[in-house]
């Protein structure tokens, strides 16, 4: 095969990639919309999500995992923690280091909506075989495990 055929294939490749990427998340995101509670945005549950995760996270972890500036992590650590699903703690060997964890309230949440997330996230995978999903998240594993490792590239850096 050619360089040129090469090219001209990575190059559809990535278009096919851009437009499936572009609907399943436009379409995810309305989904995720549609199972919050009022009060809460997709952004703000993600960022619930990560804590339930992790256990516990520092303002700065938060705002480099979602590449959003420090005063935008500030806002929303703010309203989340106005609404009663966060959590500031001081870290004791230094208190000028503020730890993030989530309340009971920032738990039941997460179980509420965790519970409704993974019946849509079943609905939708009901529609590929069984081989054919682990597949898919088998080369979904693997492209997060490359983009963890570009980690830098075309990142946004100093952004406030």
């Amino acid at each position: 095969m050619s360089n040129n055929c090469h090219g001209d294939m990575i190059k559809e490749l990535i278009h096919r990639y851009e437009r499936a990427h572009f609907t399943v998340e436009r379409k995810l995101y309305a989904l995720l919309r549609d199972l919050m509670p009022a009060e809460l945005t997709v952004d703000q549950f993600n960022m619930i999500r990560f804590l339930q995760f992790n256990g516990r996270s520092t303002p700065s972890e938060l705002a480099e995992v979602f590449g959003v500036g420090k005063s935008s992590i500030t806002a929303i650590i703010s309203r989340l923690s106005d609404k009663g699903f966060i959590r500031r703690l001081s870290e004791e060997s230094d208190r000028r280091i503020v730890i993030l964890t989530l309340t009971e309230e920032g738990k039941r949440l997460c179980e509420s909506i965790d519970a409704r997330v993974e019946a849509m996230l079943a609905d939708i995978m009901n529609h590929f075989e069984e081989e054919e999903a682990e597949r898919f998240i088998s080369t979904f594993e693997k492209l997060a495990d490359v983009m963890a490792g570009t980690a830098g590239l075309g990142s946004n850096e100093g952004k406030e």
